[in-house]
């Protein structure tokens, strides 16, 4: 990334920590980096693409850097980790007009992040394609809901401690419903 929208995109971040996402403005971001008004437009057309650009490239980068296929808490650990880093901006962006832009980039990323753990754990099965999307849909929808319910909370509990807790209550059930997939296949056969 190029070192001027990088300043650009920490200083949008900063702002979005101090107010709400409605309340800033082009000055405020180039006043913040010592740049001209050009300058940003140069890099974005409007503050609604620089947001977008600023989560697409953090959720890019945490799907680079975390998201082996081993489990989706080592993928949700970044994220969660990052939330936390950034409560106010991510809170601020959450409750603003730009809402849907972060809730899609959200379910892509955790689409992702199961569709890699569902391919992984059923390497050498047999699943009926609809069974395998179903449990990805489900499984996405579960994890997406979690967290949006630990926004709405105000990230009020410890979501790490919460996950890794319900992991381990349904150990076992995903490999169930897995196994009954192949079941399904090996006795239409």
């Amino acid at each position: 990334m190029n070192r001027t929208k990088a300043i650009i995109i920490d200083a949008f971040w900063q702002l979005l920590e101090e107010k709400p996402y409605n309340k800033i403005t082009v000055k405020d971001i180039v006043d913040r980096c010592h740049l001209n008004r050009n300058t940003f437009y140069y890099h974005f057309h409007d503050i609604p693409e620089l947001l977008e650009d600023s989560i697409k490239s953090e959720l890019d980068y945490i799907i680079q850097t975390y998201c082996n296929p081993g489990s989706p808490i080592d993928c949700l650990t970044p994220l969660v980790q990052n939330t936390l880093r950034r409560k106010k901006s991510t809170l601020h962006i959450y409750r603003s007009v730009q809402r849907e832009v972060f809730l899609r980039y959200l379910d892509q990323l955790v689409l992702h992040i199961v569709t890699k753990y569902i391919e992984t754990v059923t390497v050498g099965l047999t699943l009926p394609p609809e069974d395998k999307t179903l449990l990805i849909r489900f499984y996405k929808c579960a994890l997406v809901g979690v967290y949006l319910d630990w926004l709405d909370s105000g990230l009020n509990y410890d979501l790490e401690k919460s996950a890794i807790r319900i992991t381990e209550l349904l150990s076992g059930s995903g490999k169930q419903a897995i196994l009954k997939a192949t079941e399904s296949i090996n006795n239409k056969h």
